[in-house]
């Protein structure tokens, strides 16, 4: 199979022996976006302003700060990011803030009144436009979305090699399988990249790789926790001593358990 730079990440992950191969390109992607993040990134304006605007997950935030290594270029990101989002609750706050005194002063009749009425006072609507700015920021992350971006083209990339290349798709077929979350997005993907036909083909391979895979992991599960009867003490541990781990990884995908 000949080699192109946008097939490497993925046959290279393909080449590791693991639980799931998009597991693996996505931690490597993780880490160079993260670096990325505390470096040149810092640097540049329009990425930081998709930080301003985006700012990051706990789960990025964590991982840039235990970095340690650009706590500075951190702390100028936040402070940035804290500006925009305080500049834009204050000043939709202090345009709602007559309505508000209005509405705290309403007498109890009118109270009631509104309470009836389907229509939402000014108030509520105040915190319907907070509550969906603060949705905004938690539901996004510069970081992840850079992610999401280039999962999909990953998987563009799997499910041209699979129907192009023997080679990979033999090596496709001799992995693990994949854990849930990327399974699912293998799934979703093939509506977006392959035809009926080849929808067909890859679903019931997938399905077979996984079922059979999935019933591997529980098996070792099981076998953990009999080794904690005295009946298995003498009995070999076999693939199992890790699998608890393993079995995490499969369900939800990439975790820094130790």
């Amino acid at each position: 199979m000949k080699e192109k730079i946008y097939t490497i990440p993925v046959t290279d992950a393909f080449a590791v022996d693991c639980e799931c191969p998009l597991c693996v390109m996505e931690k490597k992607l993780e880490e160079e976006s993260v670096d990325y993040a505390l470096g040149p990134a810092l640097m540049e304006p329009d990425k930081r302003q998709e930080t301003n605007d985006l700012g990051f997950c706990t789960r990025h935030y964590e991982a840039m700060y235990n970095k340690q290594v650009n706590r500075l270029g951190l702390a100028l990101m936040i402070d940035t990011f804290l500006q925009e989002k305080i500049g834009a609750m204050k000043k939709l706050y202090e345009g709602k803030l007559s309505a508000l005194e209005k509405d705290a002063s309403a007498s109890l009749v009118k109270n009631l009144s509104n309470r009836l009425s389907s229509k939402q006072t000014d108030s509520e609507k105040l915190v319907a436009e907070l509550v969906a700015q603060l949705d905004y920021i938690e539901d996004n992350c510069a970081i992840c979305r850079k992610l999401e971006h280039t999962m999909d083209r990953y998987i563009d990339v799997i499910f041209y090699l699979y129907f192009k290349e023997p080679e990979f798709r033999a090596k496709f077929h001799g992995k693990k399988g994949f854990c849930l979350r990327h399974m699912k997005q293998l799934l979703s993907a093939s509506k977006k990249y392959l035809n009926a036909n080849e929808t067909a083909i890859f679903t019931r391979n997938l399905m077979e790789m996984q079922l059979a895979n999935l019933e591997r992991i529980e098996k070792e599960v099981d076998w953990f926790t009999k080794k904690f009867d005295y009946r298995f003490n003498d009995a070999p541990w076999g693939n199992s001593k890790d699998a608890v781990i393993r079995s995490i990884q499969k369900i939800r995908g990439n975790s820094d358990l130790k």
